[in-house]
């Protein structure tokens, strides 16, 4: 099989010591129609890899400010079938890498093979199940894995090793490393335990780590950029989309916002 987008993508960061941005948008807010020129507005910007977040009416791992983004899609008539249309749209015009974000009930009503087939159709690279444990993932990730799509996991600080290791068995593509326990939303700083998660969890893998979780600026990135392979936004980008959404500008404050992080990242290179 060959690779992912997404191990491409990361190959070609590592190979010209290039942090990785990775953006995060709620589909369907303000709506599902303007979520592809809100992902080509963010690849403009420097994004490198898109997560498409899938509505869902309990999003327990969100903050605030996704959860309203999350509110609005679903008032907005926004569900997984009509976000593997935004992928569909997208993907006749770019080859970005895109990640689907979603909590587990959605998929599972959706169902598991219909999914892979589908989403591999739309042109998705992988799966991100927030609330999925390791300990289940044995259902799923073969058949997943199967249609050629990256299956991505989180762990957090307060991941005992063995977890760890559950944690890399199960993915492709990367892993989402959460740089503190609670939920979403952007913070003063980037907590310290990021740095001690990335060390633990490069003694049970080699694949790419990202880090997300609280990133609200530059210089966040920047800092991130320093001990990850990847860096994640997504509150940050969300609040952009929730002040501008009725402007004509919001894709070109979109755009800048994430230009400003990609250089930070950058930056943290340097």
């Amino acid at each position: 099989m060959n690779p992912s987008r997404i191990s491409q993508l990361f190959a070609r960061c590592r190979a010209e010591n290039e942090p990785a941005l990775i953006a995060y948008i709620t589909a369907g807010d303000p709506s599902l129609e303007r979520t592809v020129s809100l992902v080509e507005a963010m690849e403009r910007g420097g994004a490198d890899l898109i997560e498409l977040g899938v509505p869902f009416s309990d999003p327990i791992a969100d903050g605030p400010v996704i959860m309203r983004a999350t509110e609005r899609a679903l008032a907005n008539g926004a569900s997984l079938a009509g976000v593997l249309e935004v992928a569909r749209q997208v993907r006749k015009r770019s080859q970005i890498p895109m990640l689907l974000f979603s909590y587990l009930n959605p998929l599972l009503k959706y169902g598991f093979e219909k999914l892979a087939a589908d989403a591999v159709a739309a042109g998705i690279d992988g799966i991100l199940m927030t609330d999925a444990s390791v300990e289940e993932a044995g259902k799923f990730v073969p058949v997943v894995r199967a249609a050629g799509l990256d299956t991505v996991f989180l762990a957090a600080p307060t991941s005992p090793i063995e977890r760890l290791k559950r944690v890399a068995e199960f993915s492709s593509g990367f892993i989402y490393l959460v740089s503190r326990t609670g939920v979403t939303g952007v913070q003063d700083q980037v907590s310290g335990s990021a740095a001690e998660l990335v060390e633990k969890m490069r003694t049970v893998t080699d694949l790419p780590l990202a880090v997300g979780f609280g990133i609200a600026k530059a210089s966040d990135a920047g800092e991130v950029a320093k001990i990850a392979d990847g860096v994640v936004v997504g509150s940050a980008l969300v609040r952009i989309i929730e002040s501008f959404a009725g402007l004509p500008e919001l894709e070109s404050r979109l755009e800048e916002f994430t230009r400003e992080l990609k250089e930070g990242a950058r930056a943290g290179r340097a």
